[in-house]
C-alpha cells in the first residue's frame, strides 16, 4: 500500500509540474502562443532561405559555365550581392505587413513578396558561394554598374547618400521609415507599406535591367529579367491598390 501511495503521489506531482510548466509557457507567449509563432515563423524563414541557397547551387551547377567563373568586379557577382541586400529589406517590410495588417489583399501581396524574394535571395546566395565570393560587396553598392543603363523607371545607376553619409541603393527605406512602418496599424500601415514597396521596386529596377542586359551568365540574366518583369507588373498592382485606398505614391 505504501508503495502504491508513493507512486500515485509521484504521478500527481508530475502532472502538477507539467500543468505549471504549461501555464508558464502560456504566460510567456501571451496565452495565445505569440512568442512560439514568432519563433516558428523565423525558423521557417531561415529554412526557406537555406533551401533557396541549396537550389541556387544546384541551378548554378547545371546552368553556369564553370570554366568562366565571374570575378569579384563582374556584373554577375555585383548584381547577386546588391540585389540580395535590396531584396532582404523588401522581405523585412513584407513580414511586418503580413503579421500586422488585417487587410486580406495586403497580407496576400506581402506573402507573395516575402516568399518570392526569399527564394531569389537563396538562389543568388548559392551562386555567390559557388563563385567563392563574399556575401556582401567589398566596396560601394552598385560599383559594378559602370556604364549608362536604360531605366524607364526614373531610377539612377549610382547609390544615393543617406543623411549619415552612408551610400545606399535607390529605393532603400531608412531606419526611421522602417521604425514608422512597425509603429502603424490599420489603413495607415497598409498605405505606408504600399508606398515604401512601390519606391523600393522602382529603385531596384535599374539594377535588374542592367544585369539582364550585361551579365555574363545566362542564369543571372534570366533571373534579372524575371525580377524586372515581375516587379514592374507588381508596381502596377500597387499603384491600383493605393488609388483604391485614396492614397498616392511617395513624392
Amino acid at each position: 500500500m505504501a508503495t502504491e501511495l508513493a507512486t500515485e503521489t509521484q504521478d500527481s506531482s508530475a502532472e502538477t509540474s507539467d500543468t505549471e510548466e504549461s501555464e508558464e509557457l502560456d504566460d510567456a507567449t501571451g496565452r495565445h502562443g505569440t512568442g512560439v509563432r514568432v519563433l516558428v515563423a523565423t525558423a521557417a524563414a531561415l529554412v526557406f532561405l537555406l533551401v533557396g541557397a541549396t537550389g541556387g547551387m544546384l541551378i548554378t551547377l547545371s546552368s553556369i559555365d564553370q570554366n568562366a567563373t565571374p570575378t569579384a568586379d563582374s556584373v554577375d557577382v555585383g548584381f547577386s550581392q546588391d540585389m540580395s541586400v535590396h531584396h532582404l529589406q523588401a522581405v523585412t517590410m513584407a513580414g511586418v505587413a503580413r503579421e500586422r495588417s488585417t487587410d486580406p489583399a495586403i497580407r496576400t501581396l506581402a506573402f507573395d513578396i516575402e516568399s518570392t524574394q526569399q527564394g531569389q535571395v537563396g538562389m543568388m546566395s548559392g551562386w555567390i558561394t559557388l563563385w567563392n565570393q563574399p556575401t556582401l560587396p567589398a566596396g560601394s553598392y552598385m560599383a559594378w554598374m559602370t556604364g549608362p543603363a536604360t531605366h524607364g523607371h526614373g531610377g539612377t545607376t549610382s547609390a544615393a547618400v543617406a543623411s549619415g553619409g552612408v551610400r545606399i541603393m535607390p529605393g532603400i527605406a531608412t531606419q526611421q521609415e522602417l521604425t514608422r512602418l512597425r509603429s502603424l496599424s490599420g489603413r495607415e500601415l497598409d498605405v505606408y507599406f504600399l508606398q515604401l514597396v512601390l519606391r523600393h521596386h522602382a529603385g531596384g529596377a535599374p539594377m535588374a535591367q542592367y544585369a539582364a542586359e550585361r551579365a555574363s551568365q545566362p542564369a543571372v540574366r534570366a533571373l534579372a529579367d524575371s525580377i524586372l518583369k515581375s516587379q514592374s507588373a507588381e508596381m502596377d498592382t500597387i499603384k491600383s491598390m493605393l488609388a483604391q485606398r485614396g492614397a498616392a505614391p511617395l513624392p
